[in-house]
């Protein structure tokens, strides 16, 4: 028997725990399911439940909560010595009173990002130590709400682009989300970048080639990462890719939408399944090769 919690894919048993924690009927359901599928909003409960009581679980978001928060996947990157800006983990501004001497002779320009928050509003660059000071404020008024937790980061040189590599199942969709406005920090759909899916193949062939390496090693199955490539370099050397963040929600204009999304979710989870021998495979949700370029 397949239990579905999501509200767009249709299963044996489907049940909705928006919000709403799961009851002992949600538990009984899990237990009696050959496979559980979770929504991307799935609270911790739901999940820690789900793969407790059930051998397969879609998606895989053990690292999601083993690791929280952009300072939880700083310390991520660090432990899989994944390739990442030179990077400081806060608990709060005493902790980084407490340690400010430890970003050393980083020196201007710094982006600082708190831990939570999406389409870069929580995340600020720093260009003088007035700026730290004003994103220091911003994060002690979070914390008086509970809201705590940052990263400090060293700027990537290079062009004002970030590779976004869409992983959905074993399917993986790259796109560059550019900012033309050269006065503009930030590279989301919302502060104004533009998608440009086609190009410098190879280097997106690069980026998708290091996201594929780091979800064998997670299990990460479905998230947006967020790449920058250092392209400082002279004409003719390599541009070395840096991870940035992981983004368990993402948007969805970069893959055509939110119907060509959920018609390729649907297909992956199908495959998954079948792969467990649980169901059918059916083929590409669409024309595109499952892995892009």
């Amino acid at each position: 028997m397949i239990l579905s919690f999501h509200p767009c894919y249709e299963a044996d048993t489907n049940i909705l725990c928006a919000g709403r924690l799961p009851d002992e009927k949600d538990l009984s359901a899990i237990q009696a399911a050959d496979a559980v599928i979770l929504p991307q909003g799935c609270r911790e409960v739901l999940y820690r439940m789900a793969r407790k009581n059930c051998p397969h679980v879609f998606p895989d978001y053990d690292a999601r909560f083993q690791y929280p928060g952009k300072t939880g996947q700083a310390k991520l990157f660090k432990t899989l010595e994944a390739p990442h800006p030179r990077t400081w983990v806060f608990e709060d501004t005493a902790h980084f009173r407490r340690r400010y001497g430890a970003v050393g002779d980083a020196g201007f320009p710094l982006v600082l990002k708190l831990d939570w928050g999406g389409e870069g509003d929580t995340v600020f660059l720093l260009q003088s130590g007035s700026d730290l000071a004003k994103a220091l404020s911003k994060a002690e008024a979070y914390e008086r709400s509970g809201q705590r937790g940052f990263v400090l980061q060293t700027v990537v040189p290079g062009s004002q682009r970030t590779l976004r590599v869409a992983v959905v199942g074993q399917t993986q969709r790259t796109y560059w989300r550019v900012q033309d406005h050269p006065f503009r920090f930030g590279t989301s759909v919302a502060k104004g970048a533009r998608v440009d899916p086609d190009s410098d193949p190879d280097l997106r062939r690069k980026g998708s080639t290091l996201v594929r390496r780091f979800c064998r090693q997670t299990r990460i199955n479905l998230a947006g990462f967020d790449l920058i490539f250092d392209e400082s370099k002279e004409p003719g050397m390599d541009a070395r890719p840096f991870f940035l963040e992981i983004n368990y929600f993402f948007g969805r204009s970069g893959l055509g939408g939110s119907e060509r999304f959920y018609v390729l979710l649907q297909t992956e989870i199908d495959n998954w399944l079948a792969s467990l021998g649980l169901g059918t495979a059916l083929p590409p949700a669409d024309a595109a090769a499952r892995e892009t370029p």
